[in-house]
């Protein structure tokens, strides 16, 4: 039980390290990745340190982001060696030249693994659950047929992010989608090899 426990808190802890990205701590960010671990969000898909360069190049953008986050519900596997981590969380963000703002709330769904006692990311992917434009100086204007080639869930994010100059490549899952279906196929397909 004390193991549990232990491992428990390490996986929080993990979770909650997503901080390091909103702080620019890239070292830090960098860590919380296998070698191997890879992320698909939706500006990005590859290997954790790649991610963590272009985050890098975000940062040093107009565009900035600020990410809230919950607990984590963790399901472990029976050697206690692998965990899928569902956690809530709310992506704020905005374009500072542009004066557009979004909000939108998404769904960690992590693989981790615990290699040589610690816990890191095998791989790191998100649910849509929903989104909103956020305006700091009152209404601005948004081109509507831009915003309409995504998911509502999270068209807004989709938006400023390619405003921003960083598009997306692909549709996302979002709640209760097909793409949300295989992904939890996939992990609990994972976690029982």
């Amino acid at each position: 039980m004390q193991n549990e426990q232990s491992d428990r808190q390490q996986l929080n802890d993990l979770v909650n390290g997503w901080i390091h990205r909103d702080l620019g701590e890239w070292d830090q960010l960098r860590e919380l990745f296998h070698p191997d671990g890879t992320i698909e969000i939706t500006w990005f898909e590859g290997l954790g340190s790649d991610f963590v360069d272009g985050s890098m190049r975000m940062g040093a953008s107009d565009l900035r982001t600020k990410h809230l986050i919950a607990s984590p519900v963790i399901t472990f596997n029976a050697r206690g060696d692998k965990a899928i981590l569902e956690t809530n969380a709310m992506i704020l963000g905005e374009n500072v030249s542009l004066n557009i703002g979004c909000e939108c709330h998404n769904r960690f769904y992590d693989l981790a693994e615990k290699r040589e006692g610690v816990w890191k990311f095998f791989h790191r992917q998100s649910v849509y659950d929903m989104g909103t434009f956020t305006f700091p100086l009152g209404p601005m204007e948004i081109d509507r047929s831009i915003v309409a080639k995504y998911p509502r869930e999270y068209a807004s994010l989709a938006y400023l992010l390619e405003q921003s100059g960083f598009p997306l490549g692909r549709v996302f899952a979002t709640r209760g989608s097909e793409l949300e279906k295989r992904m939890k196929a996939d992990g609990k397909h994972w976690l029982s090899v």
